[in-house]
This record gives C-alpha cells, structure tokens and sequence, in this order.
C-alpha cells in the first residue's frame, strides 16, 4: 500500500507545470479490447513535450503517462521544499510564540510583535490561461507578504509569512534559535523611567480607548463619548465624536462612529500623557485577626436547644477526642409495645437509655451522657414526657389511651399487655373454683379483718376496674351474693390493692 503523504505522479507533474507556468494537458487517443478487458491510451503534452501511455484504465494511463514525462522532460525541477514539522513531535503541540513568551517571562523580558506594513511577493506573475482555473475577465489581488517586528529585550527579529499569525511564529522561532543557549540575565532595580517605559511597551497591545479610561481611573476623572454630528449621504456618513475626561476634550471623525471615537480617543491620549506622573502611594496593610479553626464548646450550657445526639458529637468534635460510640444491648417487651435499650461509650464514661424506638433510646442515652459529663439538660424533662406520652414502637400515638390519675407514689400502673396475660392466666385456671382467704398477716399488711380472694376467673376483672377507676363492681357483687364478708371496697388502701394484686400473679413490688 501506497504511502499516503507520497505524492502520485500527476501532482507531481501539475507542481512542475506550475513552476513553469505551463499547463499539462492529457488527451485519450485510443481505447480497444473487449469490455472486460479494455486497454486506454492516453497523450500527455507538457510545451513542446509529448509523451504517451497505456493502461487498464484512464487514471492508470494518465499515471503512466506522467511518469515517463518526470523521467524524460528537460524542464527545470523546482526545488524540494523543506519537510514540515512534525506536530507530534512537539509535544502538547506548543506554538513557537508561546514557548518564547514562557522563555521571554524567564528572562524578565517582554515579547514585543509589532505588525509592519504587507509587501507583496516580489516576481510575482499570475498564469491566467488555465481554463475554469483562472478567468481572463477577472484580475484576483497579488497575495501579499505581512511582516511583524519582535522585539525581546535588546534583541529584533523580522517574520515573515503570508498570514500575520504565521508572521509571528516565524519571527518566534528565530527569537527560539537566538535565545535559548543564551544565559538568563539577572534582574537589576529597575528606575521609574525604564518602570515607564516599560509601561508604554505594554499598552501598545491595548486599544485606545482602554487607555483613556485606565489613565481616568487611575486620576479619578469622568469619562464621556458623545456623537456630535452626522453628516453625508446614508452610503457614505461621517460621524463627529467628542471625548471629555474631566476638564480635557477632543474630537474625531470618521466614516463609523468605532473608528471616530477611536480618533478622539488617540488625540486626548496626547494631552494626558503630558500630566505629571502621580506619585506611588503605599497602601498600608491590613491584618485580619485570625479566626479560631473550631468554637469551643466547653460551656455547660452550649446547645441546650439542640438534639442531644448531635450535641454530644459537636462536644466531642470540639474536643478532639473520639466520637460517641453507641450499641444496642437489648429490647423486649410485646410486638406493639416494644423497649429498646441503647449505650453510649465517651472515653471511660457509658450511660445508657431507654425509649419505645432505637432513636428515642439513642436520644435518652445521650442526654443521660450529656448530664454525666456535666452539662446542662438538653430540653425540659417536662416537655420530654410530654412528646413521649403515649407513643407506640413506632414513634406514633398508641390505638389505646391510658388513664392518668393523681394517686399516691408506689401504685404500679399496668399496659394492656399485662392484662393480656391476666386474661391468659384467667384461662389457665378451673372456672367455678371456691375461693381463698388469706389474713392480712398472710398479705403483710397489720389491719385486721379477712379478704376474700375470688376464683382465677374474676380475678383480672377485679384487678383491671381496681386500677382504672379505683372500684370494682364486680367484686361488689360478690359480696353482694354472700360469698364474702361485708368489706367496703373502697376503704381498702391503694397500697393493699397492688401488694394483693401481686401476690396474685407472683410480682414483686418495690419503691425506689
């Protein structure tokens, strides 16, 4: 397979053609065979030169044809251009003008372009006698050469090229071959006259009107672009426009209102460029006080609003110490009236709490770190219970209210669960069985008089209406139908209803 930067014979012959200014011309002389398997002949005529060739096709003929015009013309060759770079070579595909403005910034030189005016190419005849290429009505511009100045430091190069950007490579690049064996130079204190020039070297890539208004700002004048005047017919108007920077003004016309303000720019720049140069102020420092990396959080009463788990772990954050560890230890009770049991580990300290979820236990175990550890409670105990009353295993209110009563401390206040079992334990018992008696020193307690202990049956039923509503009809009733001594139920002390009732279902019941 061919090569596909080689160039084919053809344009090889249409290059020597051009360098003479002649035109190839192919002709097809004869073609034969059958259809399968034709043979073309095809003249090539290049001046007074005339070569001939065959082949199986027409471009293969032509390609013949061009090779024996190569090897046998007397023409003058041109010379063999000069190969090209390899893009792949440099790598990143850095442009010469940006490598020399990193190696210009070393040196603590400046890149300078500054464009000069285009020449055209000298000995330059255009062929108009190649038809559909050329057409003699028409007369297309000579191209020209565009030169740009470089300028680094105390060193000029010429570029040239036929755009201005490839102007400015080519001055790079030779800037690239002078400078780069050459030592950095060091840097001496520069004066306020090379400081200024300096200055005017940098503001020729700036436009004239930036320059009006950064010599404004810098003296603190007004700035103003006024249109005065149009003038001319609406193919050819001419625009008059006035600058004002403070107290200087000019003017400037132009065919557009960009290049007339660009021309009254250019000559109020010549009036301010007379102004004294004003002096350098320094500006004095200013120290800014350091901030702290972290807000201690130390106070007993830091974040007494807050959820005490995030406290905990701002606390410990401040401290730079490890964060809380937590762990579930255990949980127990009904499906529906579940009690979780969290621990908090600080360092040696551990606390636990207790909650009918894992985030309520998480919650009560912090608060109880939090208050071992010295600070000051998270939210009033008074507003805790109050958003915990009542709440299920899962953080809603619970489907069965429970009464609360002003009763004496020590009266144990039973869930439906447990009611639950005295049902089941009522079940397990021989229904109609007689009663029991136990004396009060069977119960403990030093008043006197029997009670009567009524069947399994009924036992849950007295116990649950004792409880809730602090009487009991049903065991009315069955002192009512004989099967007990007349005792008033309500004299019976609340103390005596839970040491009888826990007696009953095997409790213990004890005051902390």
């Amino acid at each position: 397979m061919a090569n596909p930067k080689e160039k084919t014979p053809m344009c090889l012959v249409n290059e020597l053609a051009r360098f003479n200014r002649i035109q190839p011309q192919y002709k097809l002389l004869n073609e034969k065979g059958p259809a399968h398997a034709k043979i073309f002949t095809v003249q090539l005529c290049l001046g007074n030169q005339v070569w001939e060739s065959e082949g199986s096709s027409i471009k293969k003929a032509q390609h013949s044809a061009a090779t024996k015009a190569l090897t046998e013309s007397v023409l003058p060759r041109p010379l063999p251009r000069s190969p090209k770079a390899d893009c792949n070579s440099n790598p990143g595909s850095i442009t010469p003008t940006v490598e020399l403005n990193g190696l210009a910034m070393k040196r603590g030189e400046p890149a300078i372009y500054r464009p000069l005016d285009p020449k055209p190419i000298p000995n330059y005849r255009a062929n108009y006698n190649f038809r559909g290429m050329f057409n003699q009505r028409y007369h297309y511009p000579v191209p020209k050469v565009f030169y740009v100045q470089l300028t680094v430091g105390n060193n000029e190069f010429i570029g040239e090229g036929r755009t201005r950007q490839a102007a400015r490579h080519n001055a790079a690049m030779k800037a690239l071959q002078a400078l780069k064996n050459e030592p950095i130079p060091e840097r001496p204190p520069q004066c306020s006259e090379e400081k200024k020039e300096t200055e005017e070297n940098s503001d020729v890539s700036k436009s004239e009107i930036s320059l009006v208004y950064e010599i404004a700002l810098k003296r603190n004048l007004p700035v103003n672009f006024e249109v005065l005047k149009e003038s001319g017919p609406p193919h050819m108007k001419s625009f008059l426009t006035r600058v004002t920077v403070g107290e200087f003004s000019a003017e400037g016309e132009g065919n557009s209102k960009k290049l007339s303000k660009k021309r009254a720019a250019l000559s109020i720049l010549q009036e301010l460029k007379k102004l004294p140069v004003l002096p350098v102020v320094e500006k004095p420092k200013v120290h800014y006080k350091k901030r702290p990396k972290t807000i201690l959080k130390t106070g007993p009463e830091y974040g007494q609003g807050m959820n005490p788990i995030s406290r905990l772990a701002q606390i410990q954050q401040a401290k730079k110490e490890k964060e809380p560890e937590y762990m579930l230890l255990s949980e127990r009770g009904m499906p529906r009236r579940r009690e979780f049991i969290m621990q908090v580990k600080v360092g040696t300290e551990v606390t636990t709490g207790t909650g009918p979820n894992k985030k309520v236990a998480k919650r009560n175990a912090a608060e109880a770190m939090l208050l071992q550890l010295g600070y000051k409670a998270s939210t009033p105990l008074q507003n805790t219970l109050e958003k915990m009353d009542n709440k299920g295993w899962n953080g809603q209110r619970a489907a069965f209210p429970e009464t609360t009563t002003n009763t004496q401390k020590g009266i144990l206040h039973l869930s439906p669960d447990v009611y639950q079992e005295m049902e089941a334990s009522r079940n397990k018992g021989v229904p109609g069985a007689p009663g029991n008696y136990l004396t009060p020193k069977d119960i403990g307690q030093g008043s006197t008089g029997p009670f009567y202990t009524p069947s399994v049956g009924s036992t849950a039923a007295i116990a649950r209406e004792l409880l809730l509503s602090g009487t009991s009809p049903t065991a009315e009733a069955l002192i009512l139908k004989g099967k007990a001594p007349a005792l008033a139920c309500g004299s019976i002390q609340p103390s005596q209803q839970l040491e009888y009732l826990a007696h009953i279902q095997g409790f213990q019941v004890w005051n902390k």
